[in-house]
């Protein structure tokens, strides 16, 4: 029995400690639901340090790229090089379309990380631009293109944007003048509007024929991107060109979206080869109907399309209490004419009506009619089957002839030349946070670089993270329905633990079971003992068994003495006459009985069986015995 409660405290433990990793399990998998997890760079590894270490002591230092870059910004120095737009968003009321919205250059409010500030949009419900031209312009050809920035929404996203554009380079491009339909190469970034999120990776692919150009929007990614908007922490948002025309878009380091410029963009670069005729017109015979009613179908004669669809009920009976004098509304009597109403202008007042009360406890009031039932005979309008159309040609297509427009470019990342980068945005929240631009063509260089900046504000916001328990209470606040999950989850390995680990009321016939379980160390004399004593036990139960078998000898002896004995004396006593020496032997008779009675007694009490008549005739036979009779007698009690 303790090596069983043993057994279940074990088996309590294992539930406990697979409830809880099934609970951080599904923690992580939450977090991390399909997201594609791509492998860290060993640089930025070299970031990571301890989590206990408290934000007050991080060191900081202002990120530096490590290789060639063309443009970097981190906000820590002097602000420089940005230039506000003083144009008007147009097509848009005057009160709004100015880009006055406010930009302030300071540290994260939450987490932060001394000495190292950021870009931040500061107004509410105004329109903002803000630009600054490349350290160096990039020229697509055979190097990848990586764009690389932070963003914190500090209060959550409403309605708004924190994306930005890598303008197009060209001789007219004027920062001051930057406004909504500025060209632009490449726009990426989050977005969002309602419960509507996005990630926005657009490019503007010009048209090798015409010259124009068209928005070329990549795949919404496959992943719920509403975490990285609400959590109020800061998320790394890269996206990576590569001249073999794909694409991958990353936010924290994980590819959230990937694809090919050429197969994932909608629209497709490329026009399809064929289009359909624009003066191409269906003909005036053409049938498209694939039934039709057959035309050699004919009325039945006793088809009525007059019988009604529903008739009264003539089986049904007005209900006994029907109230036929009784109106089912009459006037209210507590209603009051009000004091400003005026018969001339209002007419005569009515007291409005309210059901009768005398109705509410009587089947019905007013005039009863019988209620409808379906017709029978209702068959409704004839029409004829139909039958499949013989003449059917099918749905009309225009036809198809060359497309005038069709091109083909097979290497879309040629795109138009980026020199500058801008932020045009418009937003219902406020402080929203930029920080560390990079656009490089190494992911080395941009790995490093975000290990500097955003590692540094991951590992401060890890440390500063609220423990699990306000987390939870956090997101059951949010999900009413998680306070059930939890009560269950934290009920079932209790109520395991209450049922297989408490101990049970011992009773006196668990104690009387549990006594000779009690070891005790046993010494090699108590050995020997008990072992001559189980020998002396067994050679005892042997002598008894010879006992018993010498008894059961004696007592079948005894009943065959017994039966040969009365039978002689039955023959003796048939044979020999009456003698004169019948009182000498009825004494010596009576002294030989008493003899053998007694023997007879001692040798076998149990014997009950034998008739009461054959100990009759026994004694009687005596009475008549001569001498020989009384020697087998004596020889008989002898034996016995």
């Amino acid at each position: 029995i303790t090596r069983m409660h043993f057994q279940w405290d074990w088996l309590c433990l294992g539930v406990l400690i697979i409830s809880s990793v099934t609970a951080e399990i599904e923690n992580e998998e939450t977090l991390d639901a399909d997201v594609e997890v791509e492998d860290f760079d060993k640089q930025s590894q070299e970031a990571d340090v301890d989590r206990d270490k408290s934000s007050l002591e991080v060191v900081y230092q202002t990120p530096k790229p490590t290789g060639e870059v063309y443009f970097a910004e981190t906000f820590d120095g002097v602000f420089s090089g940005w230039v506000l737009s003083k144009t008007k968003k147009e097509d848009t009321d005057d009160s709004i379309a100015k880009y006055d919205g406010r930009w302030e250059v300071e540290e994260l409010k939450e987490n932060t990380v001394p000495g190292d500030r950021g870009l931040v949009l500061k107004s509410v419900a105004k329109h903002h631009a803000i630009s600054t031209m490349l350290t160096k312009a990039f020229i697509f050809d055979n190097k990848p293109l990586i764009v690389q920035y932070e963003v914190n929404f500090q209060e959550g996203i409403d309605c708004g944007g924190a994306y930005i554009k890598l303008l197009s380079s060209s001789d007219d491009l004027n920062l001051e003048y930057f406004f909504d339909k500025t060209p632009y190469t490449i726009m990426f970034g989050p977005d969002k509007c309602g419960e509507d999120y996005k990630l926005h990776f657009i490019f503007r692919h010009k048209n090798p024929k015409t010259g124009e150009y068209d928005e070329k929007h990549a795949k919404r990614p496959d992943v719920d991107l509403k975490k990285f908007y609400l959590d109020k922490k800061t998320h790394l948002y890269t996206l990576v060109l590569k001249p073999d025309d794909t694409f991958e878009v990353l936010i924290d380091q994980t590819v959230v979206s990937k694809g090919s410029l050429l197969e994932d963009m909608v629209p497709p670069i490329n026009p399809p080869k064929e289009i359909e005729d624009p003066s191409d017109k269906k003909p005036d015979d053409w049938d498209e109907r694939p039934k039709i009613p057959d035309p050699n179908a004919v009325k039945p004669d006793d088809w009525d399309e007059d019988e009604p669809s529903k008739i009264e009920d003539p089986d049904a009976v007005k209900p006994e209490g029907w109230l036929d004098d009784e109106p089912q509304y009459v006037p209210d009597p507590n209603a009051v004419k009000p004091k400003d109403w005026d018969e001339e202008m209002d007419g005569e007042w009515e007291a409005p009506q309210i059901p009768n009360p005398k109705c509410e406890t009587a089947p019905g009031c007013g005039h009863w009619v019988r209620p409808m039932k379906n017709n029978p005979n209702y068959k409704g309008k004839w029409k004829a089957p139909m039958i499949d159309n013989p003449n059917y040609q099918g749905i009309w297509s225009p036809r198809k002839i060359p497309n005038p427009d069709y091109f083909e470019d097979l290497h879309p990342f040629r795109m138009t030349t980026v020199s500058a980068i801008g932020l045009e945005l418009w937003s219902m929240t406020s402080d929203i946070y930029f920080d560390n631009f990079i656009i490089c063509s190494e992911k080395e260089v941009a790995d490093r670089w975000a290990a500097d900046g955003w590692g540094l504000k991951k590992l401060v916001a890890s440390a500063n993270e609220p423990s699990m328990f306000s987390q939870l209470v956090t997101a059951a606040e949010d999900h009413p329905w998680l306070w059930v999950l939890y009560i269950l989850t934290l009920a079932l390995p209790v109520g395991l633990g209450v049922l297989f680990c408490w101990p049970a009321k011992k009773t006196d016939e668990d104690i009387d079971l549990k006594k000779p379980d009690i070891s005790k160390p046993i010494t090699k004399g108590e050995l020997k003992h008990e072992g001559e004593e189980l020998e002396d036990d067994e050679i005892e139960l042997e002598e008894e068994k010879e006992n018993e078998d010498f008894a059961e000898d004696e007592r079948r002896e005894m009943e065959e003495t017994k039966r040969e004995l009365i039978k002689d004396t039955k023959k003796m006593g048939r044979e020999a006459p009456p003698s004169e020496d019948e009182g000498e032997g009825g004494e010596d008779d009576e002294e030989e009985n008493e003899v053998a009675d007694g023997s007879q007694g001692e040798g076998d009490k149990s014997n009950k069986s034998d008739s009461e008549d054959e100990m009759k005739e026994a004694d009687e036979g005596i009475a008549f015995g001569d001498g020989q009779l009384k020697s087998v007698r004596k020889r008989r009690v002898r034996k016995d």
